[in-house]
């Protein structure tokens, strides 16, 4: 009977211990661009880690965003790499939704702010490592912790942090969510975002109309049209808009997001030329711009990364539990990782869905499952 046999179905974990943990989690609200909120979180979770036995690290975050943290649990060979857990500990929701999404279980989920994406998962990865310590069993790699401040903003400032930690290890696992199914990611696809200035011409807007040149209407006019290039190989979506001031001046200035995501990175390569095109501004300087920003490029599985999921699927396999993987959108850091031919395995977080939205909610019962394949794939690697 092999080691994961031995311990995976009955290691202890005690669910309401767990609920209550992730709880304290969840009512510290950290969206990225909050950098105080955010660094109150890394302060709870660096406690945490302390009092779990960990040596903890803190970085301070990049400009305008907030601090990371380093882990490492105690090993005889705690100075070399092996296991990075990484996670990041930013979520999308302002502070305050709490108010609307409080921390609660209805039957088989628990809904909260950023319980899914991905605080619930990194509490559960985490809880793993301190549920072996606990049974007394050691595993046979060094367990490090990565947590960033800005995954959620594609990692603008934490990219090179990243890949320098990760290039130091042997296995990345990253507690994103499920897929469908009790699925796990082995390759994801690559996005970029692109900032958009739409450029008028200001007047009065009740004595001189006709004079101006409305910066929103340029941007309405283009939205449709860059919507429109998606196809089968990329698409493009525009989520952010912020444009004017005042009702009776004709703007001057709005401003947008969009996002591009490709199967495949020479796909992608082509959405960026094309959506750059969009760059038209007269004489006069009215017209649109657009502006490459951040870049998650393609993660494709290789051989290393198909090998850590077979040590995945065996674990899964003794707790009779499916695990199928696939390629996914959605970006996250194991793009950074995998893209560096990295054995990376994401999607190990758990089971939920409304990610991003007041419905955001894990399954219950996935918090112990899920622990239990963290905790298994750690023993089993060497």
């Amino acid at each position: 009977m092999s080691l994961a046999q031995n311990f995976t179905r009955t290691l202890a974990f005690d669910l309401d211990e767990l609920l209550a943990g992730l709880k304290r989690w969840i009512e510290c609200e950290s969206p990225t661009f909050d950098t105080g909120a955010v660094n109150r979180m890394m302060t709870l979770a660096a406690e945490d880690l302390a009092t779990w036995g960990a040596d903890v690290e803190r970085i301070p975050g990049p400009p305008g965003l907030g601090d990371c943290l380093k882990a490492s649990f105690p090993h005889p060979d705690s100075e070399r790499g092996g296991i990075l857990i990484m996670a990041h500990l930013d979520t999308v929701h302002p502070v305050g939704t709490l108010e609307t999404l409080p921390f609660r279980q209805e039957g088989t989920r628990c809904y909260g702010p950023g319980i899914c994406d991905m605080k619930g998962g990194t509490y559960a990865a985490l809880q793993a490592v301190v549920a072996l310590r606990e049974a007394g069993i050691d595993t046979a790699l060094p367990i490090h912790v990565l947590l960033t401040c800005d995954e959620e903003i594609g990692s603008p400032g934490t990219r090179e942090l990243i890949e320098r930690e990760a290039s130091k290890h042997r296995y990345i696992l990253v507690p994103e969510p499920a897929r469908e199914g009790n699925g796990v990611v082995s390759g994801r696809y690559a996005i970029a975002r692109f900032e958009l200035l739409a450029h008028g011409r200001p007047s009065h807007a009740g004595a001189a109309l006709a004079e101006g040149h409305s910066a929103i209407r340029e941007m309405v006019a283009r939205i449709p049209e860059i919507e429109a290039m998606t196809d089968d190989d990329c698409t493009f979506s525009v989520g952010v808009v912020q444009g004017g001031q005042w009702v009776n001046c004709v703007s001057t200035t709005c401003r947008g997001e969009a996002l591009s995501m490709a199967k495949r990175q020479t796909d992608l390569d082509r959405g960026i030329e094309r959506m750059l095109r969009w760059n038209q501004l007269d004489e006069s300087g009215v017209g649109f711009e657009v502006k490459l920003g951040v870049v998650r490029p393609v993660w494709e599985p290789n051989a290393a990364t198909l090998a850590l999921y077979d040590h995945a699927k065996a674990v899964a396999d003794e707790l009779e539990m499916p695990l199928p993987h696939s390629s996914n959108g959605g970006g996250s850091d194991g793009n950074f990782t995998g893209a560096l031919g990295l054995a990376t395995l994401d999607g190990l977080g758990l089971r939920g869905a409304g990610i991003h939205t007041l419905s955001e909610h894990i399954e219950v019962d996935s918090l112990i499952e899920r622990s239990r394949l963290m905790a298994g794939l750690m023993a089993r690697l060497t």
